[in-house]
């Protein structure tokens, strides 16, 4: 089963949580017994501020969500901050769970413009809640998962714009610089990733372009233009490159993978291919029509696709 990006943030968030809520929850406890006196509470906090892993600022607030004390920060306390008004902040809209402790999900801080989040703890006195420790945690300094997030390897539709999709059937498919010469582009191409060390290519049909990426240099993009992808000379100016052996798209599939391509740009006069990437590494191939919607799918799935998929039965 893939793993969403979603799913990795939650567990993330969960150990993130259990880290602090033992420590907060004691800060918590000490705060209740000095409510409402506020310089009694800033000592407290500033006594234990460095107690919370990661901790940018501690502060307590009302049930109103009203600051009954400064901002107390490892480097001292924000008077001004006394009195302000934190009812329309994301986290204090967030239910607190019945154990008391809230995670919130991230936001842009107001003062920092900066992503971050917030830990509330309710303050409660027997039955009656007094109002919320809270603690402010910049995302740049918390831990980072060890391991790099993976996109998952299945077949995803992206709708595009809206107004591209209303207008579709008073669109026809105009020739490009590209179209008159597609099979020779193709061809360059596959050589280009076969031999010369392009692991991602995004070939823009309607503009004749095509931007590669390459093993050897892959932090810069390059453009070839409609005079390099029909000039077979281009071939020259980049070395031969070993096909990556790591690389999820066998290069027997290339050829079929640029076929199935100018198959799906002419196939149909109103629904037509603009966009379309290759990545090596990803395994996967991503389509762009003249609707604007984008498809994101295995390779291996791609050319299992035939023209009656894209387009219906009529095609």
């Amino acid at each position: 089963m893939n793993i969403t990006w979603k799913d990795k943030l939650y567990h993330q968030r969960e150990e993130l949580a259990q880290l602090l809520q033992d420590p907060f929850r004691q800060v918590a406890w000490q705060v209740i017994p000095a409510w409402p006196e506020r310089h009694h509470i800033e000592n407290i906090l500033i006594k234990h501020i460095r107690s919370i892993p990661y901790c940018h600022s501690l502060y307590v607030v009302d049930i109103h969500g009203s600051q009954v004390c400064g901002t107390i920060s490892p480097d001292g306390v924000v008077e001004a901050h006394f009195g302000r008004d934190r009812s329309q902040r994301p986290y204090m809209k967030e239910v607190v769970p019945t154990w008391g402790f809230l995670l919130s999900d991230a936001y842009i801080s107001e003062l920092r413009h900066r992503p971050c989040l917030t830990a509330l703890h309710i303050l409660r006195n027997e039955n009656e809640v007094l109002g919320y420790l809270a603690a402010d945690f910049d995302l740049r300094n918390l831990p980072a998962s060890t391991e790099l997030y993976q996109e998952p390897g299945d077949w995803r539709q992206i709708k595009g714009d809206p107004a591209i999709r209303s207008q579709l059937f008073q669109q026809t498919h105009v020739e490009s610089p590209m179209d008159r010469q597609l099979s020779q582009a193709m061809i360059i191409l596959e050589e280009m990733i076969t031999q010369r060390g392009v692991f991602q290519t995004q070939i823009h049909f309607s503009s004749s372009q095509a931007t590669i990426w390459l093993t050897s240099d892959p932090y810069r993009y390059r453009i070839l233009d409609i005079d390099a992808l029909t000039d077979p000379d281009i071939c020259m100016l980049y070395p031969r490159h070993a096909y990556p052996a790591d690389a999820m798209i066998p290069k027997d599939r290339i050829e079929p993978i640029l076929a199935t391509l100018e198959q799906l740009r002419h196939a149909d006069e109103n629904i037509y291919l603009r966009v379309a990437s290759i990545n090596l590494f990803n395994g996967m191939i991503s389509v762009t029509f003249s609707c604007d919607g984008s498809h994101y799918m295995p390779y291996d799935e791609f050319l299992q696709k035939n023209t009656a998929f894209w387009f219906g039965e009529a095609a």
